[in-house]
This record gives C-alpha cells, sequence and structure tokens, in this order.
C-alpha cells in the first residue's frame, strides 16, 4: 500500500511538472507550445545543467560578457571591457572554456550562479597584501632559498634565473610583493701568492734529447736517460756527472730510483725494463714481456711492485723480486704514455693516446673508471702529494681530478700546447712543460696561472730543438728540473728577492665562464 502511494505521489509531481512547464513555453500569438517540444527544451535544460552544474558559479579564464545596451557587445576578441556604469547588469555567457562541448548560443547565467565582477589590480594588489602568507607558501620560499644557497654554495648560476639576478617574492605588510635583488655571479677565488721560479744552472753533457728524469729519495743526486742510449747520474748540488750506466739499445724513456732498496729502474724503446744494482753499478734483473716501446714507469710507494706502460696499448705489473708479470692491464686502445701508483685506491692510474685516463683495480687487474673528457692524448698525470687528487695533460687542456671515482674538478686552460710532462710540489705549485720549450706554472687550487717560462736553447742547438720532455722537483721541492730537448738539463729554483709587492698577483675577481656540457 506505502509503495503505491509513493508511486501515485511521484507521477503527480512529475505530470504537475510538466504542466508547469507547458504552461511557460506559449508562443507570442497566445497558442500553447506541442508537447514534444515542450519535452525536447526541458530534456536539452536537464542535460544541460546536469553538465554544467558543477562549474556555472566557477569563474573562467577566458569569457565574453555583453553589457545590454552596449555598443561593443559584440567584440569577438574578448578585450578587457568594462562598463562604465557599475551597477548595470551584465550577461556572461560561457563559450567553452570547459572541456564539454558548449551550447549552441551558450548558457546564460541564472540569478543564482552568476559570477561576480573581476576586482581591480590594486584591490587585488591590495587583498594579497593584507592576506597572511600562507604555509605552503612559507615551506616554497624556504625550498626555494636552500636551493639558491647550494647552487652559490657549487659557484654555478640558478638556469631558471637570468644571470646575476634573481628574482624573489617578498611577502610583508605595507612593502612591495616582488623585487629584483643583485646576485653576484661567480667569481675565481683570490689565488696564492708564489714567488717566480727562475733559471740559475744548465747542465750539459748527453748527446741526445733528454727523456726522462728523477730524484732519489736521498736528495743527493739525480738520474736521467737520454736519445743518447745512456742513463747519467748528477751530483743535485754542483750539477756534476758522476757516472754513467750503459746497456740499452735505443731511448731510455723512463727512470725511477727505489726508496725500499738501493735498486734503479729504467725502460726504454728497446722493449727492456732493466733493474739496476747502484752497489754493483750494472743490471741484474730484466722484466721481460712487453711487445713494443716501454714509454713509462712507476713503483708502488708500500710494497715491491713496479709498472710499466707501452705502446702496445698495456700496462703490466711486476713483481720486484720474482720477475714475474702479475697483471697485464689491458683495455687502452692506443699506446699508454704514463702510468702513476699511489698506495691508496685506486693504486694504479694509466693515461693513453687514446684520450682516455683509467684507474686501476691494482687486486683484481681491472679497470675501476674510466675518464673520457679528454679529446687528445693525454701524456702526463701527476698526482698531489698532500690532496686526494690528481692531473691530466693535453693539448686540449689540463685537468684536475678527485679520487677515487674521478670526478671532475676544473680545467686550466691556456697551456695551448702537447703536455708532455707534470709536476707538482706541496706548496700547489703545479708545472706543465711542453713540446714548444713553454713551461706554464699554476697556484693547484685555483688554476691561476702565475707565470710563463720559456728558456733559450743551449747554444749551437737548432731553434727547433726546444721541447720540455720531463720535470720534476727536488725532495726538498726548493728546485726545480727539466729534461729538454736541446740536450740539457736545466735547475730552476724561486727568486728569494720577490715579494708580493714586487711581483703581485695580476688577479681580477673575474667571472667564471663554465660550460655546461
Amino acid at each position: 500500500m506505502l509503495q503505491e502511494v509513493q508511486k501515485h505521489s511521484v507521477h503527480t509531481l512529475v505530470f504537475r511538472s510538466l504542466k508547469r512547464t507547458h504552461d511557460m513555453f506559449v508562443a507570442d500569438n497566445g497558442k500553447p507550445i506541442p508537447l514534444d517540444d515542450v519535452s525536447h527544451k526541458l530534456k536539452m535544460s536537464i542535460k544541460l545543467r546536469t553538465d554544467y552544474g558543477s562549474v556555472l558559479h566557477m569563474p573562467i579564464l577566458k569569457e565574453n560578457f555583453r553589457e545590454k545596451g552596449s555598443p561593443d557587445a559584440g567584440d569577438p576578441y574578448g578585450h578587457k571591457q568594462y562598463p562604465a556604469n557599475q551597477g548595470q547588469e551584465l550577461e556572461y555567457l560561457i563559450t567553452g572554456t570547459h572541456p564539454y562541448p558548449a551550447g549552441p548560443e551558450g548558457v546564460a547565467l541564472t540569478a543564482d550562479t552568476k559570477i561576480q565582477r573581476m576586482p581591480s589590480e590594486s584591490a587585488a594588489q591590495s587583498l594579497a597584501v593584507a592576506l597572511p602568507p600562507s604555509q605552503s607558501r612559507l615551506e616554497a620560499n624556504r625550498t626555494a632559498a636552500g636551493v639558491g644557497d647550494i647552487y652559490r654554495h657549487a659557484g654555478i648560476s640558478d638556469r631558471t634565473q637570468p644571470p646575476g639576478l634573481s628574482m624573489a617574492m617578498m611577502e610583508a605588510g605595507g612593502n612591495k610583493n616582488s623585487a629584483l635583488i643583485a646576485k653576484k655571479a661567480p667569481t675565481m677565488p683570490k689565488p696564492q701568492w708564489h714567488p717566480p721560479w727562475k733559471l740559475y744552472r744548465v747542465i750539459s753533457g748527453h748527446l741526445g734529447w733528454v727523456r726522462c728524469i728523477a730524484v732519489e729519495p736521498g736528495n743527493q743526486w739525480f738520474v736521467t736517460g737520454s736519445a743518447d742510449r745512456t742513463i747519467k747520474i748528477w751530483d743535485l748540488a754542483s750539477g756534476k756527472l758522476k757516472l754513467s750506466l750503459t746497456g740499452h739499445i735505443s731511448t731510455v724513456r723512463g727512470v725511477i730510483v727505489s726508496g725500499r732498496s738501493p735498486y734503479l729502474f729504467s725502460c726504454g724503446e728497446d722493449k727492456q725494463v732493466k733493474c739496476w744494482d747502484l752497489e754493483y753499478n750494472k743490471v741484474i734483473r730484466h722484466y721481460h714481456g712487453h711487445l713494443s716501446a716501454v714509454y713509462g714507469l712507476d713503483l708502488h710507494p708500500t710494497i715491491d711492485v713496479l709498472v710499466t706502460c707501452s705502446r702496445d696499448s698495456t700496462a703490466r705489473i711486476w713483481d720486484v723480486r720474482t720477475k714475474a708479470s702479475v697483471h697485464t692491464l689491458a683495455g687502452h686502445t692506443n699506446a699508454v704514455a704514463t702510468v702513476k701508483c699511489q698506495a691508496a685506491e685506486p693504486q694504479i692510474i694509466t693515461g693513453s693516446h687514446d684520450t682516455t685516463i683509467r684507474l686501476w683495480d691494482l687486486v683484481a687487474g681491472k679497470t675501476r673508471v674510466t675518464l673520457t673528457n679528454h679529446k687528445k692524448s693525454v701524456r702526463a698525470v701527476v698526482l698531489h702529494p698532500r690532496h686526494y687528487t690528481f692531473a691530466s695533460g693535453s693539448p686540449d687542456n689540463i685537468k684536475q681530478w678527485k679520487f677515487p671515482d674521478g670526478n671532475f674538478i676544473q680545467n686550466l686552460s691556456g697551456h695551448n700546447a702537447i703536455i708532455n710532462t707534470l709536476a707538482v710540489n706541496a706548496d700547489g705549485v703545479l708545472v706543465s712543460g711542453a713540446d714548444n720549450g713553454t713551461m706554464h706554472l699554476w697556484d693547484w687550487r685555483t688554476g691561476y696561472n702565475f707565470q710563463r717560462v720559456h728558456a733559450a736553447v743551449q747554444p749551437g742547438s737548432l731553434d727547433s730543438e726546444s721541447g720540455i720532455f720531463a720535470c720534476a722537483f727536488d725532495q726538498s721541492e726548493s728546485r726545480l728540473l727539466t729534461a729538454e730537448a736541446d740536450k740539457t738539463i736545466k735547475v730552476y729554483r724561486e727568486d728569494d728577492t720577490a715579494t708580493e709587492e714586487t711581483h703581485p698577483v695580476s688577479w681580477k675577481p673575474e667571472i667564471i665562464k663554465r660550460k655546461r656540457f
């Protein structure tokens, strides 16, 4: 019984609604509109209200409003046109900004859903200033400041802002809501002052290019290898020749003196690696295995291991005592020009003519990291004696890296020549020697080039014989020795008379130009 009453009530309500709607839709001549048309219009009204009811009260991005009686009511471009009479009624039309399709002639807003006029710009600004900042805005400002601090600490500009400027939004009562704040561009820090180095001795005696040089741990003498196939030992204090060793049948490319035993190791373009006993001044061991010229060698500082590098694209690890080849480090695709050892990981670093640098795992005999930043041959690598960093030299740039993963630090640009050798002392003086006879001295920390040297060639030599093949600091780091193409060894020392006033650092806080790629 109750269900029948409810059905009857619903039917009654629908009938009355249809009758009321039918009475409302009357033609101009007073005759009622047919019921089919009324039903169609009712369905359209319900559909439009259902589709657009949720957005009728919301402001829209683009509106065409028509002021009744205004001559500009038909502007199709939606330009801002505010009526002179603020009390005059406006008729708003939704023109399809909602993803639903718009009605053929737009939907007229009723009195219940008509939106208010947009406030003026001044009113909006005053309202924004008066409102307290929201918690989300405060959190966003704090996050933005933190990211900005990180960029400034890293010395690079924020890519989202123009160079030298940053936009800061200030929310405070009575203050402007935005301002331009000047931001300092990253600059090179002021370099440490280093006294200039001057030439004070030239040592002659070799009959060919001097290709390699090493200072013995006691700092009493040093040794050189030459294209005349000899190894010569010189007194460091006087520069006088003490001993000549013969045995190589081609150019001697590398020499090093052991600090753990009275041994001297040498290698050359004759594929030979020799161990000399300095008590008897003769060869006691040969290390056979390389298939081509051996370009460099180094001793491990804490264990009896010798590492050599060769034109056969490999480096080899040797047991000093047994002469056994422990590992063959394969991976380079061209001649390996330089090799260095250290006690910390990675224990072996190689530079090659294939433009790459490899950091090796000594135990496994495999590559840990390959650095491919250089675009030309890497002929020189040097390890900093105190910092956990190293530098590599190539005709394109001198680059500094951080151990253990080979993270790039900075470029040292300006020595536009083939870099044959690098040396660094504990004071942070980096020396680069080039194939054209020029030598540049750098501040390690900042990369500032504080001195350039191009010494005259030995009298009687050709001008083309101007090249630096190797350089090294002595153990006191007060003298710098260079092995050159004019068959001489040149010795430099710091200028004791120089001061910061007589030789000031010509440094300006120039903006650092960093490449993104």
